[in-house]
């Protein structure tokens, strides 16, 4: 059987992961006097879909917008993040994101490299910018080490897989040490946890479906967040639609806005109405506006798209090479060079991506926390709020200094955690994997839910008929993959409970496409192809409850009268059990 080490780790505040929103929340935690522990699968210098850079920071800054923030939130909530917001949070963020941006550049991240604060990208002509270029490379560095000047303390390779609660408040958590061969969970009782495990990958195939980690965003990132919280009982929201992505071709990155291009068909000839030449101000915004583009030329046949740079000026192409390494696209800029491929004059291929989850999960209020008390979540995970890497800034040092009040406010000991037998559960699941010598990996396991959320809830078509026999396949799979599945080692173990986290997401996904009994956005039904008005701004959100799934529908939040109405005990509407 696996160790359990039997002296529990107290702290304050536990934050699970240590991406951008973790180490955010752990910096906020820390400085309003909390305890504060980071648990991180990987090593905070280098973990999470920010790990290697980025170069766009959505804020609001008075002295370049003007001193009316309602023109730079209208342009937020029409962006292509801005769908699935409450307008509260949009506007707290915005409040908030100023005080960030300036807290970065003092700890060493160039956040104004021409010598100002330089909006471009993501932007329609004559329109406000609300995308700060930065240099962001050294980010994670720079926040990690923020955060221990802070003293948070931070256990690295300790990956947090389940979250302990009782009477509805959350008391701890269970780690699960990877750093040696042999693994050991970690007992941590805590007064406030904060979720920070980003966005959900690894659900449906890559563009090259036999490598699982090409992909744009983090691969480890699969769902940890929108898990827990969901077996925990968390309300989530809005997991039935999948996110679309693109850019190059066959090698997944992110930065479809650093390209400084338009977007072609192979003749040269614009495919969207918005410009004619592109430059470091104002480049082609067609993808943001039409995000299947790319599909949708190639099943028409007229494609394929290109990103075509060949009419954009040296010293913006300039720029934008050195935007590409600043987001994190170093690898991609190493292999044009090796190939010899010019941006002045060669057009590249673009592509559309696989659906992922990204602004789907965790329900939060205005300070961050979930559904269940003392639970927070944070960055790309949060399903009612998104704007990547500046709303995992703001929002997570907004519930780190939540969490740390809420902490400082506790008196007493720390609950007794470990023995209300979800401990003892995962014990016995996992000693199984490694002490079984004959089975199959955690890879086939991977590949599998990915062929059956591609062929049985994808963004292409949806029906009850397909979410039905999808989620029986899906139930199939978790029991046979219990009862099959064989690890060597603490890292295979690791990965072993990343499928069990994309399984999770993937029962949210299929619960929720069965209610929503309508065509909208990236959910399409077969069987309900219409849009249906009177499910226009309609959240929808899951949960488990004794075991079972429910769903919920309720009113987006447009102002602070609902806010209250809806998190102060507002009665809940079309509640029923999910079978």
């Amino acid at each position: 059987m696996i160790e359990i080490d039997p002296k529990p780790i107290d702290c304050d505040v536990l934050v699970a992961g240590g991406g951008i929103g973790g180490l955010m929340a752990a910096i906020g935690a820390a400085g309003k006097g909390a305890n504060v522990l980071i648990a991180e699968k990987a090593h905070t210098k280098r973990s999470g879909s920010g790990a290697t850079g980025n170069d766009h920071f959505m804020c609001y800054i008075p002295d370049k917008h003007g001193l009316d923030i309602e023109p730079i939130l209208e342009e937020l909530l029409n962006s292509q993040i801005g769908g699935f917001h409450d307008t509260p949070l949009s506007r707290k963020f915005l409040e908030n994101s100023f005080d960030r941006v300036k807290n970065w550049l003092d700890w060493g991240i160039d956040m104004k490299p021409t010598g100002d604060w330089s909006f471009n990208g993501h932007a329609f002509p004559g329109r406000p910018r609300i995308w700060l270029k930065y240099a962001g490379s050294n980010q994670k560095d720079a926040l990690t080490k923020e955060a221990k000047r802070r003293r948070a303390r931070t256990i690295n390779y300790m990956p947090i897989i389940d979250i302990i609660t009782k009477d509805g408040r959350v008391t701890g958590a269970i780690g699960l040490d990877v750093k040696e061969e042999q693994p050991k969970f970690k007992i941590i009782r805590a007064k406030a946890v904060i979720l920070a495990g980003g966005s959900a990958a690894r659900i449906y195939p890559s563009p090259t479906p036999s490598n699982l980690f090409n992909m744009a965003w983090c691969p480890t990132c699969t769902g940890n967040t929108q898990a827990m919280a969901y077996r925990a009982g968390a309300r989530l929201i809005n997991m039935e639609f999948p996110n679309l992505h693109a850019g190059v071709k066959y090698i997944e990155r992110a930065g479809k806005a650093t390209f400084i291009g338009v977007v072609t068909d192979p003749k040269g000839e614009p495919l969207g109405p918005f410009i004619t030449k592109a430059d470091k101000w104002l480049g082609d915004i067609t993808a943001d506006v039409w995000n299947s583009i790319f599909s949708d030329v190639m099943k028409s046949g007229r494609g394929p798209a290109y990103m075509n740079c060949t009419l954009t000026d040296p010293d913006d192409i300039d720029y934008m090479m050195w935007g590409l390494k600043e987001e994190g696209n170093t690898a991609l800029v190493g292999m044009m060079e090796k190939e010899g491929v010019d941006l002045k004059k060669h057009p590249v291929e673009f592509m559309q991506y696989q659906p992922f989850l990204i602004g789907r999960g965790p329900e939060i209020d205005l300070n961050g926390e979930t559904t269940i008390g003392g639970l927070y979540a944070v960055g790309d995970a949060v399903g009612n709020f998104r704007a990547d890497i500046g709303g995992a800034a703001v929002f997570g040092h907004i519930a780190g200094e939540h969490a740390a009040a809420t902490a400082n406010s506790m008196t007493g000991d720390f609950e007794a955690v470990g023995d209300d037998g979800l401990l003892a559960e995962r014990v016995q699941q996992f000693s199984s994997f490694l002490q079984r010598r004959n089975g199959a990996g955690w890879r086939e396991a991977n590949h599998m839910v990915q062929q059956i959320m591609k062929d049985y809830a994808s963004d292409q078509v949806r029906s009850e008929s397909l979410l039905n026999a999808g989620m029986k396949y899906l139930g199939d799979l978790r029991r046979r993959t219990e009862e099959s599945l064989a690890c060597a080692n603490a890292h295979e173990l690791m990965r072993a409970a990343e499928v069990f986290e994309i399984m999770d997401c993937s029962e949210a996904i299929f619960v929720s496409a069965l209610a929503r009994q309508e065509s909208r956005g990236t959910h399409h039904r077969s069987d309900f192809e219409f849009t249906n008005p009177l499910l226009t701004d309609k959240f929808l959100t899951v949960w488990r409850e004794n075991g079972k799934a429910k769903v919920r529908y309720r009113d987006k939040i447009t102002d602070m009268e609902g806010y209250h109405a809806y998190f102060t005990g507002g009665q809940p509407e079309q509640v029923h059990a999910a079978e």
